[in-house]
């Protein structure tokens, strides 16, 4: 297919944060681009003020008729749609050219050198640190980002076409539609077992993803996975490495060692060992560009961070709201690491809404341990996303199996209440459903209470 003789491309679920970065991109280069979606957001509202039209009823009359020409429009889906979809369901009859938004990622990064970010944690991260590294050295890239990058203020960045910036997602086995020339993979934790079945399938799948790199190209993977490549680590022989870690007034301040050289006083901002290495790995995809490692080193002190991703809501002497993406137990691992870091000895309270019936169903042991290590607990009801229940999985299942005696379920409209009774030192609000949108309530709330 030639992206290029395309007029038209219609998305069918264009409110999702991969779906939204592929429509503005095909908006900057001129086509007509609308789309259908299950629920207004901020990221919807977003590309309307962009004069994309989006519409919330699965109905065919509510598709202009400029969307309804097979030969000139591009129709593309995310995995998360029915295939009963109405919508879906008259494009696929009508010979339409309909493509998931991997494969069309896929068509449009390959004519590019591609830089891609894989592992079941911190793609989003990684990959928005990338691009602020390659925007404050001028290099020519697009970047499509799995979040908002509060440096660009967007998940799509355009600043040329010589290097493009991907997310290698590994749910639906996406990543495996990517041409890549430079990887990394920052963890291969067991994640999306409804698609993958066990740990070893998806293990196999990130092997099979890193023999997608060209042939001249570079993996960087984190020390001690069972994957040949570049290593990178904290503190160990990893080829690219940090040491010399320390903390002043909430900002890491340490060395970095590199095949080639050392740079010592780099300093960075996002809390957290995980974010470290996020930077770490960038920095090292950064080099393969042939900026001077000295130049990338003293950009990362100007990263600003992902919204969703350890975002400060609220940062006082007294109190501290941080809310963030985590839905999966090394990630919440990952936060309590960082909350303990740069706030120890705080009273927390944390606020999560887990994600997928099959994902509590399959870590709820892990969740139950790691939410645990809060001080507070508050659980909202199971954000389904695209799947039906499972008998027996709901909030009150995990919640029975977390071995802290200050925990509680809660509906969305009790969360204020609890969070003025608790009265934390530290309030962390967690998930990748619609959690996010109750951030800012609670700041409305609670900014002048401190």
């Amino acid at each position: 297919m030639n992206l290029k003789t395309i007029n038209s491309v219609f998305f069918i679920g264009i409110g999702g944060i991969g779906m939204s970065a592929l429509a503005r991109y095909f908006k900057f280069i001129g086509k007509n681009v609308a789309g259908y979606d299950k629920t207004q957001t901020p990221l919807t509202e977003a590309l309307v003020a962009m004069d994309i039209e989006v519409h919330y009823e699965d109905c065919i009359d509510e598709v202009s008729p400029a969307y309804r020409d097979a030969a000139s429009t591009l129709v593309v889906y995310t995995p998360a749609v029915p295939i009963d979809h109405s919508e879906y369901q008259y494009f696929l009859n009508r010979d339409f050219e309909i493509k998931k938004r991997s494969e069309v990622l896929g068509l449009i990064t390959k004519d590019t050198f591609c830089l891609a970010v894989a592992g079941t944690h911190g793609k989003t991260t990684t990959s928005s640190i990338l691009a602020h590294l390659l925007k404050e050295n001028s290099v020519s890239f697009t970047a499509f980002l799995g979040g908002i990058s509060e440096d660009f203020n967007s998940n799509f960045v355009f600043e040329g076409t010589e290097y493009s910036v991907v997310e290698a997602d590994e749910f639906d086995r996406s990543f495996l539609r990517l041409f890549p020339d430079v990887a990394c993979i920052t963890s291969m934790d067991a994640d999306h077992l409804d698609i993958y079945g066990n740990e070893a399938e998806i293990k196999k799948g990130f092997k099979e993803f890193a023999s997608r790199i060209s042939a001249d190209g570079k993996l960087f993977v984190r020390n001690g996975l069972p994957l040949d490549g570049i290593t990178y680590g904290i503190g160990d022989d990893a080829t690219y490495r940090i040491e010399n870690l320390t903390i002043e007034g909430g900002t890491y301040i340490f060395d970095v060692i590199t095949p080639n050289t050392s740079i010592k006083g780099v300093k960075f901002n996002k809390p957290g060992k995980h974010n470290l290495l996020n930077a770490l790995v960038a920095l090292a995809m950064a080099v393969q560009t042939n900026i001077p490692v000295t130049d990338l080193a003293k950009a990362l002190e100007t990263f600003k961070g992902v919204q969703r991703r350890f975002s400060y809501k609220i940062r006082k002497e007294n109190f501290v709201f941080i809310d963030d993406y985590a839905h999966h137990p090394t990630e919440i691992d990952a936060v309590y690491q960082a909350v303990s870091e740069m706030h120890p000895n705080k009273k927390t309270l944390v606020i999560f809404q887990p994600h997928l019936y099959s994902r509590t169903r399959d870590f709820v042991n892990a969740f139950a341990e790691s939410l645990a290590k809060f001080e507070g607990i508050l659980l909202l009801n199971i954000y389904p996303a695209r799947e039906k229940p499972i008998e027996g999985v709901t909030s009150e299942w995990l919640l029975g199996k977390i071995k802290n005696p200050n925990k509680k379920c809660i509906e969305k409209s009790d969360i204020m209440n609890e969070i003025k009774q608790q009265n934390p030192e530290v309030l962390i609000t967690m998930g990748a459903g619609d959690i996010g949108l109750e951030v800012e309530k609670i700041i409305k709330e609670l900014e002048h209470a401190y």
